[in-house]
Protein backbone atom coordinates (compact mmCIF):
# COMPACT_ATOMS: atom_id res chain seq x y z
CA UNK A 1 0.00 0.00 0.00
CA UNK A 2 1.09 3.22 -0.74
CA UNK A 3 1.94 5.86 2.36
CA UNK A 4 -0.86 8.96 2.14
CA UNK A 5 0.17 11.70 0.63
CA UNK A 6 -2.24 14.11 1.24
CA UNK A 7 -3.22 15.96 3.89
CA UNK A 8 -5.58 19.03 5.67
CA UNK A 9 -4.37 20.98 8.56
CA UNK A 10 -6.94 23.39 9.33
CA UNK A 11 -7.64 26.00 5.93
CA UNK A 12 -4.23 24.17 4.29
CA UNK A 13 -3.72 21.27 1.75
CA UNK A 14 -0.69 19.54 1.84
CA UNK A 15 0.74 17.10 -0.82
CA UNK A 16 3.39 15.03 0.10
CA UNK A 17 4.00 13.73 -3.18
CA UNK A 18 4.07 17.12 -5.17
CA UNK A 19 5.48 18.53 -2.73
CA UNK A 20 2.88 21.24 -2.78
CA UNK A 21 0.88 23.60 0.13
CA UNK A 22 -2.08 25.45 -0.34
CA UNK A 23 -4.63 27.31 0.89
CA UNK A 24 -7.98 28.33 -0.69
CA UNK A 25 -6.95 27.07 -3.86
CA UNK A 26 -3.70 29.01 -3.87
CA UNK A 27 -0.28 27.57 -3.74
CA UNK A 28 1.97 28.77 -1.23
CA UNK A 29 5.65 29.13 -1.36
CA UNK A 30 6.56 26.49 0.88
CA UNK A 31 9.80 24.86 -0.36
CA UNK A 32 12.79 23.03 0.28
CA UNK A 33 13.92 22.38 4.07
CA UNK A 34 10.67 24.82 4.98
CA UNK A 35 8.49 21.94 3.74
CA UNK A 36 10.57 19.12 4.60
CA UNK A 37 10.44 20.11 7.94
CA UNK A 38 5.85 20.78 7.43
CA UNK A 39 5.89 16.88 5.98
CA UNK A 40 8.14 15.41 8.89
CA UNK A 41 5.61 17.34 11.55
CA UNK A 42 2.64 15.70 9.99
CA UNK A 43 4.25 12.22 9.76
CA UNK A 44 4.01 12.65 13.72
CA UNK A 45 0.59 13.57 13.73
CA UNK A 46 -0.17 15.74 16.98
CA UNK A 47 2.63 14.47 18.75
CA UNK A 48 5.78 16.14 19.76
CA UNK A 49 8.40 16.15 17.50
CA UNK A 50 11.70 16.83 19.81
CA UNK A 51 14.98 18.69 18.61
CA UNK A 52 16.84 15.34 17.98
CA UNK A 53 13.98 13.60 15.71
CA UNK A 54 13.72 16.65 13.69
CA UNK A 55 17.36 17.23 13.21
CA UNK A 56 17.70 13.62 12.13
CA UNK A 57 15.04 13.52 9.89
CA UNK A 58 14.97 16.93 8.28
CA UNK A 59 18.94 17.27 8.40
CA UNK A 60 20.56 14.25 8.55
CA UNK A 61 23.09 13.85 7.58
CA UNK A 62 24.19 17.82 8.41
CA UNK A 63 25.31 18.84 11.52
CA UNK A 64 23.28 21.57 12.66
CA UNK A 65 22.26 22.91 16.40
CA UNK A 66 18.99 23.61 18.18
CA UNK A 67 19.46 27.56 16.92
CA UNK A 68 19.29 26.58 13.37
CA UNK A 69 15.97 24.32 13.87
CA UNK A 70 14.22 27.33 15.68
CA UNK A 71 15.00 29.71 12.69
CA UNK A 72 13.92 27.06 9.94
CA UNK A 73 10.32 26.94 12.10
CA UNK A 74 10.31 30.89 12.04
CA UNK A 75 10.47 31.01 8.18
CA UNK A 76 8.02 28.30 7.69
CA UNK A 77 5.87 29.96 9.96
CA UNK A 78 6.57 33.54 7.82
CA UNK A 79 5.43 31.52 4.41
CA UNK A 80 2.40 30.04 5.89
CA UNK A 81 1.34 33.56 8.00
CA UNK A 82 1.64 31.96 10.72
CA UNK A 83 2.20 34.17 14.00
CA UNK A 84 4.81 32.83 17.16
CA UNK A 85 3.28 34.71 19.75
CA UNK A 86 -0.59 32.93 18.30
CA UNK A 87 0.36 30.07 16.53
CA UNK A 88 -2.81 28.05 14.19
CA UNK A 89 -0.61 25.46 12.91
CA UNK A 90 2.89 24.99 14.72
CA UNK A 91 3.35 25.70 18.39
CA UNK A 92 6.76 25.29 20.47
CA UNK A 93 6.86 23.29 23.38
CA UNK A 94 9.62 24.79 25.32
CA UNK A 95 12.47 22.74 25.96
CA UNK A 96 11.02 19.80 23.81
CA UNK A 97 10.57 20.95 20.81
CA UNK A 98 7.71 21.73 18.03
CA UNK A 99 3.88 19.76 17.55
CA UNK A 100 1.27 20.85 14.84
CA UNK A 101 -1.58 22.96 16.82
CA UNK A 102 -4.11 20.72 15.62
CA UNK A 103 -3.80 17.09 14.79
CA UNK A 104 -4.20 16.91 10.30
CA UNK A 105 -6.86 15.32 9.07
CA UNK A 106 -5.83 12.90 5.63
CA UNK A 107 -7.50 13.39 2.85
CA UNK A 108 -9.12 9.95 1.62
CA UNK A 109 -8.43 10.18 -2.04
CA UNK A 110 -4.90 9.99 -1.42
CA UNK A 111 -5.01 6.67 -1.12
CA UNK A 112 -6.49 5.77 -4.34
CA UNK A 113 -3.29 7.55 -6.25
CA UNK A 114 -1.87 3.83 -6.70
CA UNK A 115 -1.06 2.57 -10.34
CA UNK A 116 1.14 -0.29 -11.72
CA UNK A 117 3.18 2.36 -13.31
CA UNK A 118 3.76 3.58 -9.89
CA UNK A 119 4.88 0.38 -8.17
CA UNK A 120 7.44 -0.16 -11.19
CA UNK A 121 8.76 3.28 -10.66
CA UNK A 122 9.26 2.70 -6.90
CA UNK A 123 12.23 0.90 -6.72
CA UNK A 124 14.07 3.08 -9.04
CA UNK A 125 13.25 6.07 -7.05
CA UNK A 126 14.51 3.78 -4.20
CA UNK A 127 17.87 3.01 -5.81
CA UNK A 128 18.79 6.55 -6.91
CA UNK A 129 18.13 7.71 -3.28
CA UNK A 130 20.20 5.31 -2.39
CA UNK A 131 23.40 5.98 -4.54
CA UNK A 132 22.40 9.59 -4.03
CA UNK A 133 23.34 9.13 -0.40
CA UNK A 134 26.31 7.65 -1.25
CA UNK A 135 27.51 10.36 -3.45
CA UNK A 136 27.62 12.92 -0.71
CA UNK A 137 29.65 15.91 -2.16
CA UNK A 138 29.27 19.39 -0.06
CA UNK A 139 32.15 20.49 2.04
CA UNK A 140 34.61 22.69 -0.35
CA UNK A 141 37.91 21.83 0.53
CA UNK A 142 41.58 23.53 -0.81
CA UNK A 143 41.47 21.33 -3.60
CA UNK A 144 37.94 19.36 -3.76
CA UNK A 145 34.75 19.62 -3.07
CA UNK A 146 32.19 17.43 -1.25
CA UNK A 147 28.94 17.90 -2.17
CA UNK A 148 25.55 16.70 0.28
CA UNK A 149 22.89 15.02 -1.75
CA UNK A 150 19.98 14.60 1.85
CA UNK A 151 16.94 13.01 -1.10
CA UNK A 152 13.73 12.86 0.58
CA UNK A 153 12.99 9.38 2.54
CA UNK A 154 10.88 7.17 0.49
CA UNK A 155 8.63 4.05 1.79
CA UNK A 156 10.96 0.98 2.28
CA UNK A 157 10.74 -2.53 3.50
CA UNK A 158 13.13 -2.72 6.63
CA UNK A 159 16.54 -2.93 5.64
CA UNK A 160 19.12 -5.56 5.36
CA UNK A 161 22.08 -5.76 7.63
CA UNK A 162 24.59 -4.61 4.75
CA UNK A 163 21.96 -1.94 3.89
CA UNK A 164 22.15 -0.50 7.56
CA UNK A 165 25.77 -0.18 7.93
CA UNK A 166 26.00 1.74 4.46
CA UNK A 167 23.47 4.06 5.42
CA UNK A 168 24.91 4.62 8.80
CA UNK A 169 28.21 5.08 6.89
CA UNK A 170 26.90 7.51 4.63
CA UNK A 171 25.35 9.21 7.73
CA UNK A 172 28.58 9.63 9.11
CA UNK A 173 30.48 10.39 6.10
CA UNK A 174 28.37 13.29 5.55
CA UNK A 175 28.97 14.86 8.96
CA UNK A 176 32.14 16.68 7.71
CA UNK A 177 34.01 15.81 10.58
CA UNK A 178 37.33 13.66 10.86
CA UNK A 179 36.27 11.20 13.41
CA UNK A 180 32.96 10.66 11.57
CA UNK A 181 34.37 10.31 8.46
CA UNK A 182 36.65 7.53 10.15
CA UNK A 183 33.61 5.91 11.04
CA UNK A 184 32.24 5.81 7.97
CA UNK A 185 35.54 4.44 6.29
CA UNK A 186 35.40 1.34 9.04
CA UNK A 187 31.68 0.76 8.29
CA UNK A 188 32.09 0.32 4.93
CA UNK A 189 35.25 -1.97 5.13
CA UNK A 190 32.96 -4.46 7.18
CA UNK A 191 30.64 -4.22 4.27
CA UNK A 192 33.23 -5.00 1.91
CA UNK A 193 34.59 -7.23 4.05
CA UNK A 194 31.58 -9.31 3.89
CA UNK A 195 30.92 -8.86 0.16
CA UNK A 196 33.94 -7.73 -1.65
CA UNK A 197 32.09 -6.41 -4.61
CA UNK A 198 29.56 -4.53 -2.88
CA UNK A 199 29.73 -1.59 -5.32
CA UNK A 200 28.17 1.02 -3.06
CA UNK A 201 30.40 -0.26 -0.12
CA UNK A 202 33.16 0.73 -2.90
CA UNK A 203 32.19 4.35 -3.96
CA UNK A 204 31.43 5.56 -0.60
CA UNK A 205 35.18 4.06 0.58
CA UNK A 206 36.80 5.51 -2.47
CA UNK A 207 34.77 9.48 -1.42
CA UNK A 208 35.76 9.01 2.37
CA UNK A 209 39.33 8.37 1.17
CA UNK A 210 39.49 11.15 -0.85
CA UNK A 211 38.03 13.53 2.00
CA UNK A 212 40.82 12.34 4.05
CA UNK A 213 43.11 14.41 1.83
CA UNK A 214 40.70 17.49 0.65
CA UNK A 215 39.09 18.04 4.14
CA UNK A 216 41.51 16.44 7.50
CA UNK A 217 44.96 16.72 5.41
CA UNK A 218 45.80 13.21 5.34
CA UNK A 219 48.73 11.86 3.03
CA UNK A 220 47.94 12.44 -1.05
CA UNK A 221 48.58 8.22 -1.07
CA UNK A 222 44.63 8.04 0.14
CA UNK A 223 43.54 9.81 -2.95
CA UNK A 224 45.19 6.15 -4.76
CA UNK A 225 43.34 4.31 -2.76
CA UNK A 226 39.99 6.42 -3.56
CA UNK A 227 41.31 5.86 -7.43
CA UNK A 228 41.77 2.46 -7.11
CA UNK A 229 38.48 1.82 -5.62
CA UNK A 230 36.33 4.28 -8.16
CA UNK A 231 38.45 2.31 -11.02
CA UNK A 232 37.75 -1.03 -10.31
CA UNK A 233 33.88 0.22 -10.19
CA UNK A 234 34.33 1.38 -13.73
CA UNK A 235 35.65 -2.04 -14.71
CA UNK A 236 32.83 -3.75 -13.72
CA UNK A 237 30.30 -0.85 -14.84
CA UNK A 238 31.33 1.81 -16.70
CA UNK A 239 28.54 3.71 -16.95
CA UNK A 240 28.55 3.90 -13.29
CA UNK A 241 27.85 7.83 -12.42
CA UNK A 242 28.50 7.55 -8.92
CA UNK A 243 32.07 5.83 -9.56
CA UNK A 244 32.52 8.74 -12.49
CA UNK A 245 32.07 11.32 -9.83
CA UNK A 246 34.01 9.65 -6.85
CA UNK A 247 36.84 9.24 -9.44
CA UNK A 248 36.53 12.91 -10.07
CA UNK A 249 36.64 13.72 -6.25
CA UNK A 250 39.94 11.62 -5.61
CA UNK A 251 41.67 13.63 -8.72
CA UNK A 252 39.84 16.69 -7.21
CA UNK A 253 41.73 16.43 -4.25
CA UNK A 254 45.41 15.59 -5.86
CA UNK A 255 44.76 19.06 -7.59
CA UNK A 256 44.18 17.60 -10.98
CA UNK A 257 41.98 19.88 -12.52
CA UNK A 258 41.27 18.81 -15.95
CA UNK A 259 41.09 15.12 -15.04
CA UNK A 260 38.91 15.81 -12.11
CA UNK A 261 36.60 17.82 -14.46
CA UNK A 262 36.99 15.25 -17.42
CA UNK A 263 35.48 12.66 -14.68
CA UNK A 264 32.46 15.08 -13.29
CA UNK A 265 31.04 15.85 -16.70
CA UNK A 266 31.11 11.72 -17.43
CA UNK A 267 28.85 11.53 -14.16
CA UNK A 268 26.45 13.95 -15.17
CA UNK A 269 26.43 13.19 -18.71
CA UNK A 270 25.58 9.36 -18.06
CA UNK A 271 22.97 10.92 -15.27
CA UNK A 272 21.40 14.53 -15.63
CA UNK A 273 20.04 14.35 -12.71
CA UNK A 274 23.47 13.79 -10.49
CA UNK A 275 23.41 18.29 -9.60
CA UNK A 276 26.45 16.69 -7.31
CA UNK A 277 28.58 16.58 -9.82
CA UNK A 278 27.14 18.99 -11.88
CA UNK A 279 27.90 21.90 -9.23
CA UNK A 280 31.24 20.85 -8.66
CA UNK A 281 32.16 20.34 -12.02
CA UNK A 282 30.56 24.62 -11.79
CA UNK A 283 33.10 25.43 -9.32
CA UNK A 284 36.23 24.23 -11.16
CA UNK A 285 34.80 25.90 -14.27
CA UNK A 286 34.83 29.06 -11.56
CA UNK A 287 38.63 27.93 -10.95
CA UNK A 288 39.81 28.34 -14.33
CA UNK A 289 37.97 31.15 -15.15
CA UNK A 290 34.94 29.79 -17.42
CA UNK A 291 32.61 32.32 -15.47
CA UNK A 292 29.59 32.21 -18.14
CA UNK A 293 30.00 28.33 -17.93
CA UNK A 294 30.16 27.88 -13.93
CA UNK A 295 26.96 30.09 -13.60
CA UNK A 296 25.25 28.24 -16.14
CA UNK A 297 25.81 24.86 -14.86
CA UNK A 298 24.82 26.03 -10.84
CA UNK A 299 21.62 27.29 -12.41
CA UNK A 300 20.82 24.18 -14.84
CA UNK A 301 19.71 22.39 -11.42
CA UNK A 302 17.39 19.18 -11.93
CA UNK A 303 16.35 18.69 -8.01
CA UNK A 304 16.04 20.34 -4.86
CA UNK A 305 18.71 23.42 -4.87
CA UNK A 306 18.45 23.81 -1.07
CA UNK A 307 19.78 19.67 -0.71
CA UNK A 308 23.47 21.89 -2.51
CA UNK A 309 24.26 24.06 0.16
CA UNK A 310 27.26 25.49 -1.18
CA UNK A 311 25.06 26.55 -4.64
CA UNK A 312 23.74 29.35 -3.34
CA UNK A 313 27.13 30.66 -2.40
CA UNK A 314 28.83 29.78 -5.93
CA UNK A 315 26.01 31.59 -7.63
CA UNK A 316 26.91 35.08 -5.43
CA UNK A 317 30.53 34.29 -6.19
CA UNK A 318 30.09 34.00 -10.08
CA UNK A 319 28.00 36.80 -9.92
CA UNK A 320 30.38 39.03 -7.81
CA UNK A 321 33.32 37.45 -10.46
CA UNK A 322 31.64 38.77 -13.22
CA UNK A 323 30.92 42.44 -12.30
CA UNK A 324 27.10 41.96 -11.15
CA UNK A 325 28.11 43.39 -7.37
CA UNK A 326 25.19 43.94 -6.38
CA UNK A 327 23.18 41.00 -6.92
CA UNK A 328 25.97 39.15 -6.09
CA UNK A 329 25.66 40.90 -2.44
CA UNK A 330 21.60 40.50 -2.50
CA UNK A 331 22.72 36.36 -2.38
CA UNK A 332 25.26 36.41 0.12
CA UNK A 333 23.43 39.15 2.63
CA UNK A 334 20.56 36.25 2.66
CA UNK A 335 22.68 33.35 3.12
CA UNK A 336 24.68 34.75 5.72
CA UNK A 337 21.40 35.91 7.51
CA UNK A 338 19.75 32.54 6.94
CA UNK A 339 22.47 30.41 7.44
CA UNK A 340 24.14 30.79 10.29
CA UNK A 341 24.71 26.83 10.55
CA UNK A 342 26.66 26.88 6.86
CA UNK A 343 30.29 27.33 6.67
CA UNK A 344 29.96 28.90 3.41
CA UNK A 345 27.81 31.59 4.15
CA UNK A 346 29.95 32.33 6.96
CA UNK A 347 33.27 32.65 5.20
CA UNK A 348 31.42 34.01 1.93
CA UNK A 349 29.89 36.99 3.68
CA UNK A 350 33.04 38.63 4.98
CA UNK A 351 35.15 37.97 2.33
CA UNK A 352 32.65 39.77 -0.31
CA UNK A 353 32.89 42.80 1.93
CA UNK A 354 36.69 42.66 1.85
CA UNK A 355 37.14 42.62 -1.30
CA UNK A 356 34.56 45.45 -1.32
CA UNK A 357 36.90 47.39 0.72
CA UNK A 358 34.63 47.82 3.57
CA UNK A 359 37.19 46.75 5.76
CA UNK A 360 35.32 47.68 9.10
CA UNK A 361 31.68 45.88 8.26
CA UNK A 362 34.54 42.64 6.72
CA UNK A 363 35.63 42.61 10.64
CA UNK A 364 32.06 43.16 11.82
CA UNK A 365 30.73 40.12 10.02
CA UNK A 366 34.06 38.27 10.44
CA UNK A 367 33.98 38.39 14.59
CA UNK A 368 30.21 37.31 14.14
CA UNK A 369 31.26 34.31 11.79
CA UNK A 370 33.56 32.97 14.64
CA UNK A 371 30.92 32.95 16.84
CA UNK A 372 28.71 31.21 14.61
CA UNK A 373 30.29 27.82 13.77
CA UNK A 374 33.52 25.76 14.26
CA UNK A 375 36.19 28.33 12.98
CA UNK A 376 37.10 27.65 9.18
CA UNK A 377 40.53 27.93 7.98
CA UNK A 378 39.42 30.72 5.65
CA UNK A 379 38.31 32.62 8.18
CA UNK A 380 41.48 32.76 10.29
CA UNK A 381 43.44 33.74 6.37
CA UNK A 382 41.06 36.80 6.39
CA UNK A 383 41.52 37.52 9.83
CA UNK A 384 45.11 37.86 8.97
CA UNK A 385 44.99 40.16 5.81
CA UNK A 386 42.25 42.44 7.80
CA UNK A 387 44.99 42.91 10.49
CA UNK A 388 47.67 43.53 7.84
CA UNK A 389 45.23 45.94 6.65
CA UNK A 390 45.31 47.68 9.78
CA UNK A 391 49.03 47.62 9.79
CA UNK A 392 49.32 45.30 12.84
CA UNK A 393 51.17 42.09 11.85
CA UNK A 394 51.56 41.15 15.24
CA UNK A 395 47.67 39.89 15.20
CA UNK A 396 48.27 38.63 11.44
CA UNK A 397 50.86 36.59 12.28
CA UNK A 398 49.22 34.95 15.19
CA UNK A 399 45.70 34.35 12.76
CA UNK A 400 47.85 32.56 10.18
CA UNK A 401 49.25 30.71 12.60
CA UNK A 402 45.74 29.14 14.07
CA UNK A 403 45.53 28.97 10.41
CA UNK A 404 47.94 26.06 10.33
CA UNK A 405 46.55 24.81 13.36
CA UNK A 406 43.39 24.10 11.45
CA UNK A 407 45.39 22.57 8.53
CA UNK A 408 48.44 21.79 9.06
CA UNK A 409 49.18 19.97 5.81
CA UNK A 410 47.62 23.08 3.60
CA UNK A 411 50.39 25.11 1.64
CA UNK A 412 48.75 28.45 2.50
CA UNK A 413 48.56 29.14 5.59
CA UNK A 414 51.71 27.24 6.51
CA UNK A 415 53.20 30.19 3.47
CA UNK A 416 52.01 33.51 5.77
CA UNK A 417 52.52 32.19 8.83
CA UNK A 418 56.15 31.75 7.83
CA UNK A 419 56.44 34.89 5.68
CA UNK A 420 54.51 36.91 9.09
CA UNK A 421 56.25 35.00 12.00
CA UNK A 422 57.84 36.63 14.47
CA UNK A 423 61.14 34.94 12.80
CA UNK A 424 61.46 36.23 9.80
CA UNK A 425 62.15 33.28 6.96
CA UNK A 426 65.42 32.04 6.19
CA UNK A 427 66.55 32.10 2.20
CA UNK A 428 66.52 28.23 1.97
CA UNK A 429 63.20 27.95 3.97
CA UNK A 430 62.23 30.29 1.05
CA UNK A 431 63.34 28.81 -1.48
CA UNK A 432 62.37 24.79 -0.45
CA UNK A 433 58.69 25.97 -0.35
CA UNK A 434 59.05 27.82 -3.75
CA UNK A 435 60.76 25.10 -5.29
CA UNK A 436 57.96 23.08 -4.19
CA UNK A 437 54.82 24.89 -5.83
CA UNK A 438 56.97 24.97 -8.88
CA UNK A 439 57.35 21.10 -9.08
CA UNK A 440 53.44 20.49 -8.79
CA UNK A 441 53.25 23.49 -11.61
CA UNK A 442 55.29 21.86 -13.73
CA UNK A 443 53.51 18.43 -13.08
CA UNK A 444 49.91 20.05 -14.05
CA UNK A 445 48.88 20.01 -10.62
CA UNK A 446 47.09 22.47 -8.43
CA UNK A 447 44.83 25.44 -9.62
CA UNK A 448 45.36 28.52 -11.03
CA UNK A 449 45.36 30.24 -7.39
CA UNK A 450 48.03 27.96 -6.03
CA UNK A 451 50.19 30.48 -8.31
CA UNK A 452 49.24 33.27 -6.29
CA UNK A 453 51.13 31.40 -3.23
CA UNK A 454 54.17 31.25 -5.06
CA UNK A 455 54.47 34.75 -6.25
CA UNK A 456 54.22 35.62 -2.69
CA UNK A 457 57.20 33.82 -1.81
CA UNK A 458 59.42 35.34 -4.97
CA UNK A 459 58.30 38.56 -3.53
CA UNK A 460 59.29 37.60 -0.25
CA UNK A 461 62.92 36.42 -2.08
CA UNK A 462 62.83 39.90 -3.63
CA UNK A 463 62.66 38.64 -6.86
CA UNK A 464 59.83 40.92 -8.71
CA UNK A 465 59.67 40.12 -11.85
CA UNK A 466 59.49 36.01 -11.46
CA UNK A 467 56.29 37.40 -9.04
CA UNK A 468 54.85 39.15 -12.25
CA UNK A 469 55.69 36.66 -13.91
CA UNK A 470 54.03 34.22 -12.14
CA UNK A 471 50.66 36.88 -11.67
CA UNK A 472 50.82 37.11 -15.21
CA UNK A 473 50.64 33.10 -15.37
CA UNK A 474 47.83 32.80 -13.06
CA UNK A 475 46.02 34.80 -14.84
CA UNK A 476 46.57 32.78 -18.17
CA UNK A 477 45.84 29.78 -16.41
CA UNK A 478 41.95 31.47 -15.71
CA UNK A 479 42.90 33.20 -12.26
CA UNK A 480 39.71 36.20 -12.51
CA UNK A 481 39.71 37.90 -8.99
CA UNK A 482 40.79 41.27 -9.98
CA UNK A 483 38.72 42.83 -6.61
CA UNK A 484 41.68 40.61 -4.66
CA UNK A 485 45.14 41.45 -6.71
CA UNK A 486 43.69 45.37 -6.20
CA UNK A 487 42.91 44.77 -2.46
CA UNK A 488 45.06 42.13 -0.56
CA UNK A 489 48.12 43.51 1.04
CA UNK A 490 49.98 40.38 0.50
CA UNK A 491 50.93 41.15 -3.42
CA UNK A 492 50.66 45.26 -1.95
CA UNK A 493 54.55 45.58 -3.27
CA UNK A 494 53.49 45.07 -7.04
CA UNK A 495 50.82 47.20 -7.34
CA UNK A 496 52.43 49.90 -9.05
CA UNK A 497 54.17 47.99 -11.31
CA UNK A 498 52.82 48.09 -15.08
CA UNK A 499 52.96 44.33 -15.75
CA UNK A 500 50.77 43.70 -12.39
CA UNK A 501 48.02 46.34 -13.87
CA UNK A 502 48.12 44.97 -17.22
CA UNK A 503 47.33 41.46 -15.79
CA UNK A 504 44.08 43.03 -13.91
CA UNK A 505 43.54 44.45 -16.97
CA UNK A 506 43.30 41.19 -19.22
CA UNK A 507 41.44 39.72 -16.53
CA UNK A 508 38.66 42.87 -16.72
CA UNK A 509 38.42 42.41 -20.54
CA UNK A 510 37.83 38.21 -19.87
CA UNK A 511 35.24 38.95 -17.64
CA UNK A 512 33.91 41.83 -19.79
CA UNK A 513 33.35 39.45 -22.76
CA UNK A 514 31.58 36.38 -20.21
CA UNK A 515 29.26 39.43 -18.89
CA UNK A 516 27.56 40.16 -21.77
CA UNK A 517 27.55 36.30 -22.81
CA UNK A 518 25.27 35.91 -19.56
CA UNK A 519 23.31 38.91 -20.06
CA UNK A 520 22.49 38.01 -23.65
CA UNK A 521 21.36 34.28 -22.06
CA UNK A 522 17.87 33.23 -21.66
CA UNK A 523 19.31 31.10 -18.61
CA UNK A 524 20.39 34.36 -16.79
CA UNK A 525 19.30 34.74 -13.02
CA UNK A 526 15.87 36.74 -12.57
CA UNK A 527 17.46 39.11 -10.88
CA UNK A 528 19.44 40.39 -13.93
CA UNK A 529 16.20 40.32 -16.47
CA UNK A 530 15.64 43.75 -17.64
CA UNK A 531 18.61 44.18 -15.79
CA UNK A 532 20.79 47.90 -16.54
CA UNK A 533 24.25 46.30 -15.81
Amino acid sequence: MNQPSRYRLLDLQIDLARQQVSRGGSLLDVQGLNFQLLACLLRHGHAVVDFDQLIAQVWAPAVVNEETVTQRVKLLRQVLGDDGRRPRYIRSVRGRGYQLCEPPQLLDESLLDASPQAATDTPRRQHRYLLAALTALLFLGIGGAWWLHKPATPVTAAPSASQELLQRAAYYAGIGQRDNNERAIGLYQQVLAAAPQNRIAQIGLSRAHSARVCLYNFPYEDTVTAQKLAESVLQAEPRSAPAWSALAYAHDCRGELQAALDAYQHAYALDPDDDGSRTSAAYLYQERGQLSDALHANLDIRGNPEKLRFREIQIARELDLLGFSEAAEQRFRRSFQLNPDNVFSNIAWPQHLFLQGRYAEAQAALDQALTRHTPHVDLYLLAGELALLRGDRRAAGENFGKAVQLRPQMSLPTTLAGLYGNTPPTSQWLDQRINAIQVQMNAGDGYPVDRLELAMLQLARHDRPAALATITGAVKAGYSDRAYLQTTPLLQPLASEPAYAAAIDTISRRVAEQRQQVLAADWRPAELHGSTY
